[in-house]
């Protein structure tokens, strides 16, 4: 704390130092919103010991005479919010974004899409083709919702279920595919395991497995957004399970303290693996975390695209017009395991998940929007998935058919150039590979 109260006192000295400089001017919009600020509720106001009123620098209250302890419970539940039933239906005209029937249609489409790509990448991990995946069953809606409401520019910190976000934004099949069989077209040369996606033209930073480091690496993006006076933002997506890690806590304070231009995005989908929420937490989701903090926060329908497009795009502008974070806690279903190694049967019962499936699923609901709406019917239904399943099952077989990276790629990307000790590794690997040549099929790799 000591650190981040001398870094916006750094940082409010030298503004004037540093707007000297004419080079760096901006127009005065942008320059308006841009600009470093401390809120002044958090400044000690001066002294005065005649005033009853609380001098404590740390919080703004006043005094009370009788004894009572804050009740856990002391907002009856945040709100979810939504724009449509689960009939399809618009509840508020006034909320409906109202957008055009092609972008509807992608949203449709891309959702579908993903949901084709599950399917058979799933397969293909059960029949030993990849050594893992993980779904995204019942939570598509949480992606493509968000996605298509952010700038192509924004960057993009997810966890490991946000394949629709990369999808959206123009990610091919191709390296999907390439990623999970770890070939020589995987844009990480088969150094991660399946899922772990990446794209820098994408401004998609690279998944890591350890749970939640992405959350304070996002507050620091944002806050570097900011000192390039950007108009950009960034949002960080992770699961509730994930908001219980020490990371969470700090990239909230951060953020707030910080005053930085970040979406946190939790997909509270109900498990964290195997542990339910009653067990996860004991107030009120992870939305009531925010105030807390000092953040904007929202609880929306995340099986409800337009609901999570309505509530990250206000999010999106805010953030970037006012310097401040926000928090979008999306409520879903993860219809599927948790991943290929987890078995959901053995602590949640079928009927739990079959509701989910077929009453309140985000595909069926758009669908049903748009057939309400004469934009969708059951012939063009019978040959998007047609199409989408060739496209998917195309982009496989060729992944298949690829061969693996170069193993000498082992030994490269971590120094500029590569040093001695690990020329000598990269020797004596191969000494022991041709040595043992019946054991390594190197024909399989690429040269």
């Amino acid at each position: 704390m000591a650190a981040v109260v001398f870094l916006k006192k750094f940082c409010r000295i030298n503004l004037s130092k540093i707007c000297q400089n004419k080079s760096l001017y901006l127009k005065p919009r942008q320059s308006q919103c841009r600009t470093f600020r401390v809120n002044a509720a958090l400044l000690q106001q001066p002294f005065d010991s005649a005033d009853e009123k609380p001098q404590f620098p740390g919080a703004s209250a006043e005094f009370v005479d009788s004894l009572e302890f804050i009740q856990p419970n002391v907002i009856s539940g945040i709100p979810v919010y939504r724009v449509m039933d689960r009939q399809g239906q618009i509840i508020n005209p006034a909320e409906d974004p109202k957008l055009p029937k092609e972008e509807v249609l992608n949203f449709y489409k891309k959702m579908t899409l993903l949901n084709t790509m599950d399917r058979i990448l799933y397969e293909s991990q059960r029949q030993g083709r990849i050594s893992f995946y993980m779904t995204n069953y019942g939570e598509e809606g949480t992606h493509i919702g968000s996605a298509a409401a952010l700038k192509p520019t924004d960057l993009v910190f997810g966890q490991y279920r946000e394949a629709g976000v990369l999808l959206y934004r123009g990610f091919p099949l191709d390296l999907f595919m390439a990623q999970c069989y770890a070939n020589a077209d995987d844009l990480g040369k088969g150094r991660q395991m399946p899922v772990h996606y990446g794209s820098k033209e994408h401004n998609f930073v690279t998944i890591s497995s350890p749970l939640a480091t992405q959350i304070p690496q996002a507050a620091g993006a944002a806050y570097a957004l900011k000192r390039e006076n950007a108009d950009h933002a960034v949002i960080c997506y992770f699961g509730e399970g994930a908001a219980s890690e020490g990371d969470a806590h700090a990239g909230f304070n951060f953020a707030a303290t910080l005053e930085c231009p970040v979406i946190f995005f939790c997909r509270n989908n109900g498990y964290a693996i195997s542990t339910p929420t009653n067990e996860q937490y004991r107030g009120d989701g992870i939305a009531a975390r925010g105030p807390g903090y000092g953040m904007m926060s929202i609880r929306v329908d995340g099986n409800d695209v337009f609901a999570v497009y309505n509530a990250t795009k206000e999010a999106r502008r805010r953030a970037t017009a006012e310097n401040q974070p926000f928090l979008i806690e999306a409520m879903t279903y993860r219809i599927g395991h948790h991943s290929t190694s987890d078995d959901s049967s053995a602590y949640r019962s079928v009927d739990e998940v079959n509701y989910w499936d077929k009453q309140d699923h985000p595909i069926s609901r758009l669908r049903q929007h748009m057939v309400s709406r004469g934009w969708w019917d059951e012939e063009q239904e019978k040959a998007w998935r047609k199409q989408s399943r060739k496209r998917v099952m195309e982009a496989f077989e060729q992944a298949e058919r690829r061969l693996k990276p170069s193993p000498d790629l082992m030994f490269t990307d971590v120094y500029h150039e590569v040093p001695p000790h690990l020329h000598r590794q990269r020797e004596g690997m191969w000494r022991h590979v041709k040595q043992h040549r019946e054991q390594y099929p190197l024909e399989q790799y690429d040269k």
